[in-house]
C-alpha cells in the first residue's frame, strides 16, 4: 500500500525520516508516495521535491550501495555532516565548538574493493554490492575514484575471471600507487601452481605494480608506494590508507595545528605513519601500533630521509597493552586515531595522564563522544571540533579533535 509522507529529517545512515520510518533517497521537507512494511519504506514518487534535489551524477545511484545522498545540494548536505557530530556529543551530554565540515574528497578515493560473484549462468559479476543486499551491480565506472585507478575495473575483471574455478565470491582490493595499481584478493583461498602461473600473466598484462593474495606474494613488478609529506612510503599488502589523498592532507594538516610547537608527540594506532612523518619534521615521536607490516613499513620508510627528528616505531596492541600513564609522562602532546571501535582503554589513561595536549582523529562519531566523555572527565577541555569529509555521498565522517587541560 502506497503512504504519502513528510520527512523531517535525514537519520544518521543516510535515510530521509518520516514519524519514525525510514525513506532512503529523500530529503527534509519533501513529500513522498512510499511503499514496504514497517519501519522501512522506499520511495514510488517525490511529490514535493526539496528545493536541495540535485540530479545524481552517477547512472548507478540508487541501485548501487556505495552511495545514498549524491541527490543533496552540497552545502546542505556537509551541514548535515556537522550535525552528525553535534548529535553524538550532544547524547554523551558534551557541548563543544564544531566547525564547519571540511570538505575533502579531492581527486577522488585512491583505494576502492570490487566484489566478484558468480551471476546468472557462468558469467562472472564485477562491480559494487547493491544496497542491503550481496547481489552484485555491474558498473562500468565509478565517480568517486581518483584518476590513478583508471584500469582498476578491467583488471580486477580479469583477476576474477582466472579465480572463476575457485567457486567462492572474492573481495579485490585496489590501491593507487606511485609505482601503479597494487590489488590484494581476499576469498581465492589457497591457489594452485596452475592458477599462479595464469595470475602473475594477467597481472603483468594488466600492468599491475604487485598482486597478493590474502597478503601473500603473487607477483610484483615494482614496490608500491605513496608520498608521505617528503617521504616515500612502500605499502604493506591491504593496509590500512585514508581513502583520499586529499583526505590525509586535511587531517595531517589538521594534527600538525592542534599539536602546535612541541619537543615529543607520541601517534597512537600511527599505522604507516601519515602523521608520524609529518610531525617528526619538529618533534622526537613515539609512533605505536598493532599491525606489524605497517609499523615495519614506517621503520623503512625512516631510514630512507635524512633530516627528521627521531622516531621510535613500536609494535604493540594498544587495546590489550594500552600506553600508561608513566610511558607518556612529560609528551608535549599525544596524537590518537583508532579504528571505528574507538579507544576506550587508551582515552582512560589518558584522561589522567601528564602531557601538554591531545588530539584526537576518528571516523566514529559515537565511539569518539564515548572517549571524548572520559578525557572531560578527567579534566581536559575540548577546544574545537573539525569535521572532513572524505568519504563523499555517504554517512561517514571523519573529525578531528584538540583537547586541553
Amino acid at each position: 500500500m502506497t503512504e504519502r509522507l513528510t520527512i523531517s529529517h535525514v537519520g544518521h545512515r543516510g535515510d530521509g525520516v518520516a514519524d519514525g520510518r525510514f525513506v532512503p533517497f529523500t530529503l527534509p521537507g519533501e513529500v513522498v508516495d512510499a511503499e514496504g512494511a514497517e519501519d522501512r519504506l522506499m520511495p514510488v514518487a517525490i511529490v514535493t521535491p526539496s528545493p536541495d534535489r540535485v540530479t545524481p551524477p552517477c547512472p548507478h545511484f540508487g541501485i548501487c550501495g556505495g552511495c545514498n545522498l549524491q541527490h543533496w545540494a552540497p552545502q546542505p548536505y556537509l551541514a548535515w555532516k556537522r550535525d552528525l557530530v553535534l548529535h553524538a556529543l550532544a547524547q554523551q551530554g558534551i557541548s563543544a565548538d564544531v566547525l564547519p565540515t571540511i570538505e575533502a574528497h579531492g581527486a577522488g578515493r585512491r583505494r576502492v574493493t570490487f566484489h566478484a560473484r558468480r551471476g546468472a549462468g557462468t558469467k562472472v559479476l564485477v562491480g559494487f554490492a547493491a544496497a542491503r543486499s550481496h547481489a552484485i551491480i555491474p558498473i562500468n565506472a565509478c565517480p568517486l575514484l581518483a584518476p590513478g585507478l583508471d584500469g582498476a575495473l578491467e583488471a580486477a575483471r580479469g583477476i576474477a575471471r582466472i579465480l572463476d574455478s575457485v567457486g567462492k565470491p572474492l573481495d579485490l582490493s585496489v590501491t593507487a600507487t606511485i609505482a601503479g595499481l597494487d590489488m590484494d584478493v581476499r576469498g581465492a583461498g589457497k591457489l594452485s601452481e596452475r592458477m599462479r602461473l595464469d595470475l602473475i600473466s594477467a597481472a603483468n598484462k594488466q600492468g599491475l605494480a604487485r598482486l597478493t593474495n590474502h597478503g601473500e606474494l603473487v607477483m610484483q613488478r615494482e614496490p608500491p608506494s605513496i608520498m608521505v609529506g617528503r617521504v616515500r612510503v612502500t605499502l604493506p599488502p591491504g593496509t590500512f590508507l585514508q581513502a583520499t589523498e586529499e583526505g590525509e592532507n586535511v587531517l595531517a594538516r589538521l594534527v600538525l595545528e592542534g599539536v602546535g610547537k612541541v619537543k615529543s608527540v607520541a601517534d597512537l594506532f600511527c599505522g604507516v605513519g601519515p602523521f608520524a612523518l609529518r610531525l617528526a619534521e619538529s618533534a622526537r615521536v613515539h609512533a605505536v601500533d598493532a599491525d606489524a607490516s605497517a609499523v615495519a613499513a614506517l621503520g623503512a620508510a625512516l631510514r630512507t630521509v635524512s633530516g627528521l627528528k627521531p622516531v621510535i616505531a613500536e609494535t604493540r596492541d594498544l587495546y590489550r597493552r594500552p600506553m600508561m600513564a608513566l610511558d607518556l609522562k612529560g609528551m608535549g602532546a599525544v596524537v590518537f586515531d583508532p579504528p571505528r571501535g574507538g579507544a576506550e582503554a587508551q582515552a582512560k589513561i589518558l584522561a589522567k595522564a601528564d602531557i601538554g595536549r591531545i588530539v584526537a582523529v576518528s571516523c566514529n562519531p559515537g565511539t569518539f563522544a564515548r572517549d571524548a566523555a572520559l578525557l572531560i572527565a578527567g579534566g581536559w577541555k575540548i577546544e574545537s571540533v573539525t569535521p572532513v569529509d572524505q568519504f563523499q555521498w555517504s554517512a561517514h565522517v571523519e573529525l578531528v579533535a584538540t583537547f586541553k587541560r
